[in-house]
């Protein structure tokens, strides 16, 4: 049995999505994708990846005024 990531690296991301590591890591600049650090490693929930992609179908993510900023709300 396979089990699926909750939290994928820049590099799993890009394989997940098909979205260029390179446009990953600008989105990620841009805080248009949120993450969470560890060290210097950078993690995306596979969640967070899939709202991303349904808000922003269809737009040029390379045009930053284009691209849909994805939030999570947290309780504290």
């Amino acid at each position: 049995m396979t089990q699926r990531k909750i939290a994928l690296s820049i590099e799993e991301a890009a394989d997940y999505t098909g979205i260029g590591r390179n446009t990953l890591r600008q989105l990620v600049e841009w805080k248009k994708l949120p993450v969470l650090k560890v060290g210097r490693k950078v993690l995306i929930k596979t969640d967070i990846l899939e709202m991303f992609m349904e808000a922003n179908e269809g737009r040029d993510l390379r045009d930053r005024g284009n691209v849909k900023a994805v939030t999570r709300t947290v309780a504290n």
